[in-house]
């Protein structure tokens, strides 16, 4: 089968599956022509949605757009097919669009992911609902009651014994959300500890995100000693990661460790890799944050202003515990 096909299929199931798109609602797809992968998207989006208008962002004014997302209503349909991402002056997209309870499938930063990592990108399009949905609502009532977490990269533990907050989903299942839709491809349920400063041990690095959003491989693992909640050493730290560290350092003053992802998209592994961050974030795996930007969660001492950092690094991940159960191992989520 050709790439196009194999897109197209997995397209067809995400809008079926996951969004319960019907021919009695409308859709739009706003494409650009500027990658690869975004020519690619846009005509198995085509395929998939023979009724939807289409509009190339590149051809028409700002004006055209917005005009056209006027005549949507709720529950109607727009994709988003972005080699970067799209700019409307001061018109957020996707946020605009929620509001007025459109449903919104969005791939920015397309031009990315070339050749074989554009290929990967298509695979990562699967939607398996007996999976993402299973997992992830049963990772979801655990982390919802645990007491303590345990991430284990190879001889090396980083721990939380404080409990986590509860669980936020992105397993393509919207019942009982406000929002419909979001950035792809998904597969994810998050969390962060309930007491930042309760989070201590050691944790190896294999991929962080550098200054420009793109996935970094260091040659070793980083191993990142983390004390009260904070990043105090970083060995064979590489120089794209001690200018990471010092760009949040010279905001923030200190690194703190916030987000800790369950990444639960196959299609991405340690060593099936995308370079850009925001796509591989969803990654089979853990992932964490660094810099005290996580603004689902609020927390005393941390302002939206105060945080202006988020930076996903990419842990080894030997195995996950959740008290003293464990939940991944040899690569794979195993909550029943």
């Amino acid at each position: 089968m050709t790439a196009v096909t194999i897109a197209a299929q997995h397209v067809s199931d995400i809008l079926r599956l996951a969004f319960e798109h019907t021919p009695s609602h409308k859709a739009l797809i706003v494409s650009d022509a500027r990658s690869e992968l975004a020519i690619l998207l846009a005509e198995s989006y085509r395929i998939c949605l023979p009724e939807a208008d289409v509009i190339d962002f590149d051809a028409v004014s700002p004006e055209f757009i917005l005009a056209a997302f006027d005549k949507l209503a709720p529950f109607d349909l727009v994709v988003l097919i972005q080699s970067t991402s799209f700019r409307l002056d001061a018109f957020r997209v996707r946020v605009e669009l929620f509001k007025r309870q459109i449903k919104v499938i969005e791939h920015p930063h397309l031009f990315r992911m070339v050749g074989k990592d554009a290929l990967c990108y298509i695979d990562s399009l699967a939607y398996d609902p007996i999976y993402y949905r299973g997992v992830g609502h049963r990772l979801k009532a655990r982390i919802d009651s645990v007491q303590s977490a345990t991430i284990d990269s190879g001889g090396e533990r980083l721990i939380f014994p404080a409990g986590l907050e509860p669980a936020k989903l992105n397993i393509g299942d919207y019942a009982g959300m406000q929002n419909i839709g979001g950035q792809f491809p998904i597969g994810e349920v998050f969390t962060e500890s309930r007491n930042l400063e309760a989070v201590n041990g050691r944790v190896r690095v294999f991929a962080f995100a550098d200054l420009t959003f793109q996935v970094s491989l260091p040659p070793n693992p980083i191993t990142l000693s983390i004390a009260n909640g904070r990043v105090v050493n970083a060995e064979h730290a590489t120089p794209e990661f001690e200018q990471v560290l010092e760009h949040i350092r010279a905001d923030e003053h200190e690194v703190w460790v916030r987000e800790l992802g369950f990444g639960m998209n196959r299609a991405f592994t340690q060593t099936s890799v995308v370079p850009d961050v925001g796509t591989y974030e969803r990654m089979c795996g853990i992932h964490l944050s660094l810099g005290a930007k996580h603004a689902v969660y609020a927390k005393p001492g941390f302002t939206r202003r105060s945080g202006k950092h988020h930076v996903d690094v990419f842990a080894v991940t030997e195995s996950v515990l959740l008290d003293e159960e464990v939940v991944f191992r040899d690569g794979a989520w195993q909550v029943s």
